[in-house]
């Protein structure tokens, strides 16, 4: 497994002060707007990509 993924903004208001917070993995705080948030991959979708069929309205 790779190291934690970082956010690259803040979700509330969109500024790149974020740092690691204290409550554990997944958990980052916003030194803009004094936020804190939580990160958490839920998982893989099983319904797959769709895509839109150029020549037509159908997905595959």
């Amino acid at each position: 497994m790779s190291e934690r993924a970082a956010p690259f903004y803040c979700p509330y208001c969109g500024d790149e002060d974020l740092r690691p917070s204290d409550e554990g993995h997944g958990a980052w705080e916003c030194g803009a707007c004094n936020r804190a948030f939580r990160l958490k991959f839920l998982g893989l979708l099983t319904r797959g990509l769709q895509r839109a069929d150029h020549e037509g309205d159908e997905r595959i």
